[in-house]
């Protein structure tokens, strides 16, 4: 059964033909310290919160506070008609915050109770292009992630490609030239690089990772088996050893036709270029990049810098070449 907790909204919301706790719904103006107090220890399927029952509700710090302390896929949040709670911006610092269960329409309460939201449903609130055409910004917004930020995803297709050891010294390399984060996400093999700076966390509190990170250029995120929608884009790790690649096609024999069109990496590979065709040909897939054994104790290495080029990562290319004959100016 469910909670409410409800303000303005108080009378439409007790209007739906929904089961609801006895006694346990409140209504009135509450922080979030006073909704973890009534309940923090009990349990309830979804709590249905009128937005203007939380106190300060425009300020969307306090709207990340609530989700860093409740489970926001069991949270259906009805928003009101405040130009602040409707604007691009807040909204998408909900998404961003992974609080995705939010409607205008108390009708729609019924439905998000049976079909809560993933993160697929309102992806679209995070265009941050609409932005630039909002001339009043109240003082207390976020700043919203760049526009031009990258969120590259990466997934071992055979088993231990090599994900986060390749990340790991992809954001060496991207740190001497871009601000970059690094998370894990469902894992904690980070902490095997000594480097605080690397997060782990789980896929519920991703979103809120990424959103504390809205200042990166890019953010790289070691997929593990969760979900790629957080992603702007994903790259797919294949180690083209014998053993391992009979291992995936005896797993999934239709494999690489799913991949196809995807941007499929060869890591950890001792494939020289006409292997590489032969690959190509064989399995019906375009190789993005090949990418040999390295020292990942290497600060500065040829092939990732290559790599990183190849992604779209100019400034690297503008440092390769002042480092010419004549080193750096």
């Amino acid at each position: 059964m469910n909670v409410i907790v409800a303000n303005k909204y108080q009378t439409l919301i007790g209007s739906l033909n929904i089961d609801v706790i006895p006694g346990k719904s409140i209504y009135g103006v509450f922080t979030v310290q006073d909704l973890l107090n009534q309940f923090s220890n009990f349990y309830f399927n979804k709590m249905i919160i009128d937005i203007t029952a939380i106190n300060n509700y425009e300020n969307v710090n306090i709207m990340r506070e609530l989700s860093l302390n409740f489970d926001m896929n069991k949270v259906i949040l009805l928003l009101d008609d405040s130009p602040i709670v409707n604007s691009a911006m807040y909204l998408s610092q909900l998404v961003s915050a992974g609080i995705y269960n939010f409607t205008r329409n108390v009708e729609a309460i019924p439905f998000l109770i049976q079909n809560p939201n993933s993160y697929k449903d309102v992806a679209s609130y995070q265009n941050f292009n609409n932005y630039q055409g909002e001339s009043v910004m109240p003082n207390n917004y976020i700043q919203p992630g760049r526009i031009e930020q990258r969120i590259i995803g990466f997934k071992n297709i055979t088993e231990h490609a090599g994900a986060t050891t390749l990340i790991y010294m992809l954001k060496k390399h991207l740190q001497k030239s871009y601000k970059v984060k690094a998370i894990e996400i469902n894992n904690n093999d980070f902490e095997n690089f000594n480097d605080k700076s690397l997060e782990s966390t789980d896929f519920l509190n991703a979103s809120i990772r990424i959103a504390n990170n809205s200042d990166a250029e890019v953010i790289l995120i070691d997929l593990n088996d969760s979900d790629e929608s957080i992603c702007t884009e994903v790259i797919y790790l294949i180690e083209p050893g014998i053993i391992k690649l009979n291992k995936l096609i005896r797993n999934d024999r239709k494999i690489f036709d799913k991949l196809r069109n995807k941007k499929i990496i060869l890591n950890r590979s001792v494939l020289n270029e006409h292997d590489v065709k032969d690959f190509e040909r064989e399995s019906g897939s375009k190789i993005f990049f090949n990418i040999p054994c390295l020292d990942e104790k290497l600060d500065n290495n040829s092939k990732i810098n290559e790599f990183l080029i190849a992604l779209g990562f100019s400034r690297l290319g503008e440092e390769h070449h002042k480092s010419g004959m004549f080193g750096k100016n």
